[in-house]
């Protein structure tokens, strides 16, 4: 398959590989998506939205599986993390309290998401609120995905460059260790 072969493919069927590909890794596929948008082989405005939309549809089945986990079905999950019914009983206590900044922290924080997620349900935080404060954290991070995947669009030209003097530093580093390791050691046989 040739690159314009490649290129076609995913500016007629992009979209319907970026969508469930988000909703299982949004912070990755929008950084790709941000440079496909630059390489204009998808539209930065239609994959924003898909973006967001396949980031939330994710989020509330995190939520959901949360709100079933009262009744068993996210605890055997959680237990393989080493979560307790103790420590979850204080994370839900502490998300009552506190559920908007928990929420969006752990919505931008990526590796704390899934477990914030989870929570929200478990906590019974109000749909719509968990949505409203969801699409407030989401925005921004796809933002800030997409303008990663475009900004990196826009060098990978010279990011061979970069790879090739930065290997070419590397090795002359290593030589002259090499060399000075060889000399130390050659005077301290004498």
């Amino acid at each position: 398959m040739t690159e314009a072969e490649v290129g076609a493919l995913i500016r007629d069927y992009g979209m319907l590989i970026i969508a469930p590909l988000a909703v299982l890794e949004g912070p990755v596929i929008s950084v790709i998506s941000g440079y496909l948008a630059k390489a204009g082989l998808v539209s930065l405005q239609l994959v924003f939205v898909v973006l967001v939309v396949a980031d939330l549809a994710g989020d509330i089945l995190l939520y959901g599986l949360g709100r079933k986990g009262r009744a068993g079905v996210a605890l055997p999950w959680l237990a393989r993390f080493g979560v307790t019914r103790r420590r979850l009983a204080q994370v839900i206590r502490a998300f009552r309290k506190n559920d908007a900044r928990i929420l969006v922290i752990g919505k931008l924080t990526h590796s704390a998401g899934f477990a914030v997620l989870l929570a929200a349900g478990m906590a019974r935080m109000p749909f719509w609120r968990f949505l409203a404060l969801n699409l407030l954290a989401t925005v921004p991070k796809v933002m800030i995905c997409l303008a990663l995947g475009w900004w990196f669009g826009a060098i990978s030209d010279r990011i061979g460059n970069w790879l090739l003097g930065g290997t070419l530093m590397v090795v002359f580093f290593v030589v002259v260790f090499a060399v000075y390791h060889l000399r130390t050691r050659q005077r301290s046989e004498k």
